[in-house]
């Protein structure tokens, strides 16, 4: 959005007034002052100041819970025209997801338009939990259980340990849960793949505190005002 459409729509300025203060230096975008009126922010992230008071967007913030199927790219868009997660949430095509799941991974998902209640889902530092159900090949034995849950190398970077609840195995497969807090790309595939037990089936069922629980698959639904304390 335009920088001074963002100010008339959230304080007592009009678009002609936002631009005079803008030609002055009175607007400051993320802490630096912007001359340029046809400057572009980003509603959800960027921090608006004008005479270093902040202008906060009136828009109502929303936030939701999907339970992504397999088959749909954790996008807003896709150059190759694949399916995105944005088309089973028909209304809400401003929201942002908080990470990605890959293409076959299925389960929670969560999208805001609030950026600051994203970051705490993602950012490295606040070291979010996020839970998965997982299928894997073979018998996962105690040997391997072990270095996945104290870290192990993957393209040179080590993982931060990790908790593992086996819930059923057999020769063939083992069940289990598995807890991490980092979010690199296809991490989960690419630790059971390090140790040879490929994983069959990936879902994940929790965020901090937000539970998948019931959700159909392909549905969603709004959190609620406990899940938003997310820390």
């Amino acid at each position: 959005m335009r920088i001074n459409k963002f100010i008339a729509s959230n304080s007592k300025f009009s678009r002609r007034k936002a631009d005079e203060l803008i030609s002055q230096g009175s607007v400051k975008i993320n802490g630096k002052i912007v001359k340029e009126l046809g400057a572009k922010i980003n509603e959800s992230e960027d921090k608006v100041e004008v005479n270093n008071i902040p202008i906060k967007s009136k828009e109502e913030k929303v936030y939701i819970a999907l339970n992504k199927p397999s088959g749909y790219i954790s996008t807003r868009n896709d150059e190759k025209d694949r399916m995105t997660v944005m088309e089973l949430l028909p209304g809400y095509k401003t929201l942002k997801p908080a990470g990605r799941l890959d293409k076959d991974t299925e389960g929670l998902l969560i999208f805001s338009n609030d950026g600051e209640f994203i970051n705490r889902l993602t950012h490295p530092k606040f070291e979010c939990e996020k839970e998965y159900f997982a299928k894997i090949k073979g018998k996962l034995e105690n040997t391997n259980k072990e270095k996945l849950e104290k870290g192990i190398t993957i393209e040179k970077v080590q993982t931060s340990p990790a908790k593992i609840m086996i819930l059923k195995q057999s020769s063939n497969e083992t069940s289990l849960r598995i807890t991490i807090h980092e979010g690199r790309k296809r991490q989960i595939r690419k630790m059971f793949a390090k140790v040879n037990h490929p994983v069959k089936y990936l879902q994940r069922i929790r965020i901090s505190k937000i539970q998948l629980g019931a959700l159909k698959k392909g549905k969603f639904r709004h959190l609620t005002k406990k899940e938003l304390d997310v820390n």
